[in-house]
């Protein structure tokens, strides 16, 4: 807090100072400042904050919607609507994602209004100051959307989840008929080959029920000669019947196993239906995503509603960019650009601004880092200065040596 004569400068809470920091502004240079920057940088922080809390809930319910458990609203006999229960352990995990994509999105957002500069420095948005943004309007755009879809789907949950119902049931449907015509005709076809196989053992039993009736009649003397008791005529009618009854055996000694046989056939093909069955019912629970919501919402809504709740996320998010374009420049701007100067001035960096044309005729700026060319000269010096000194010492070196020969040369001369 800056105590002056003519003003004071009111002392921030610890929460001013945390959206200060959201905001990417210079907490020293704000308690320096005017009340007024306080109020500017701490609404423009506290929409960050707000925004990374929307991120996170928007992010934990897509999580919880995409892994959650999904509830069998479809079964084979009936279709009803299911209230889902929650499913904790997602949730968990869903409140862990949202923490994190809340945190990603804040930082982002935190990076896009920290680096949006003041501009021209009036309250107009010329389109130089507006086509120097465009990165960050487009950056926020696509965090505006990423955060408003899945409030829209909370937002119509129960309508969603009653045309989903609908669209599960019609999917269920069309996957039963379709199993229905894939292995229904395999059943019917085995069905009839039993039946055959039974209706010809009836008949070879209706043909030996007769053959007996016959034969009992010639024994009582009802039919035939008249005359009861085995003779001849009853002796025919007992071989006829025998006769019957052994065609009967062999009949049902083949025919059985092949009934059985197939029996077994049509065990394994209802099987095969209902498994199939049991997987169009997993399809059709299944058609409960995250993308087949959004088609609902967006049928529900409609275009107006949808674009409506999109550009509202998209003002929020938008906001900080455009009202640092149209502020004003205050104190805390002169004083964070005098302090730059500084710091600038006390590295030895300067900067003449539109000093050359490049070769496409934009202006530039000429750096001169003054600091590391005055390191650069000394390192060239020193260097030029050891490379002299080196070639005195050599010099001397060659004169003493020279000497040395002349005086005795057979210490020089191999023998």
């Amino acid at each position: 807090m800056m105590k002056r004569e003519y003003y004071t400068t009111p002392k921030p809470n610890w929460i001013t100072k945390i959206l200060w920091k959201a905001a990417g502004a210079d907490e020293y240079i704000l308690m320096r400042s005017t009340y007024s920057d306080h109020v500017k940088y701490s609404t423009l922080g506290g929409i960050v904050c707000a925004t990374g809390f929307m991120a996170a809930m928007a992010g934990g319910y897509a999580f919880y919607i995409i892994f959650k458990e999904k509830a069998a609203a479809i079964t084979e006999n009936t279709s009803q609507f299911v209230e889902q229960s929650t499913d904790f352990k997602t949730v968990l995990l869903s409140i862990l994602f949202g923490i994190i994509w809340g945190l990603i999105i804040f930082n982002i957002d935190r990076f896009i209004v920290a680096s949006t500069g003041k501009g021209d420095g009036t309250d107009a948005i010329t389109w130089g100051e507006f086509r120097g943004a465009i990165p960050r309007i487009i950056m926020g755009i696509i965090i505006a959307i990423t955060i408003s879809k899945p409030v829209e789907l909370r937002m119509f949950e129960t309508e969603i989840d009653v045309k989903l119902h609908e669209k599960q049931q019609i999917e269920y449907n069309n996957q039963i008929k379709k199993v229905e015509m894939n292995f229904r005709p395999e059943v019917e076809r085995i069905e009839d080959e039993i039946e055959a196989l039974r209706y010809e053992i009836t008949l070879q039993r209706e043909n030996l029920e007769r053959k007996t009736t016959i034969f009992q009649a010639e024994m009582d003397g009802l039919s035939g000669s008249g005359k009861k008791g085995k003779g001849p005529s009853a002796r025919e009618k007992e071989r006829e019947r025998n006769l019957a009854q052994e065609e009967l055996n062999e009949l049902i000694a083949k025919n059985e196993p092949k009934i059985k046989n197939l029996i077994e056939d049509k065990k394994a093909a209802q099987n095969k239906i209902k498994i199939e069955k049991a997987k169009a019912e997993n399809v059709a629970n299944g058609l409960n995503g995250l993308l087949e919501r959004l088609h609902i919402a967006h049928e529900i809504a409609g275009f107006w509603i949808t674009l409506f709740i999109t550009l509202l996320f998209m003002a929020i998010e938008l906001t900080p960019i455009f009202f640092k374009m149209m502020l004003i420049k205050s104190p805390y701007d002169f004083m964070n650009d005098n302090l730059k100067a500084l710091l600038k001035a006390e590295q030895g960096i300067e900067i003449k601004y539109d000093f050359y044309k490049d070769n496409e005729g934009v202006q530039r700026d000429l750096v001169i880092n003054h600091q590391s060319e005055k390191m650069i000269r000394e390192k060239v010096k020193l260097l030029q200065t050891q490379a002299d000194l080196n070639e005195i010492v050599l010099e001397e070196w060659k004169n003493k040596e020279s000497a040395n020969i002349k005086k005795d040369p057979s210490k020089y001369i191999d023998s």
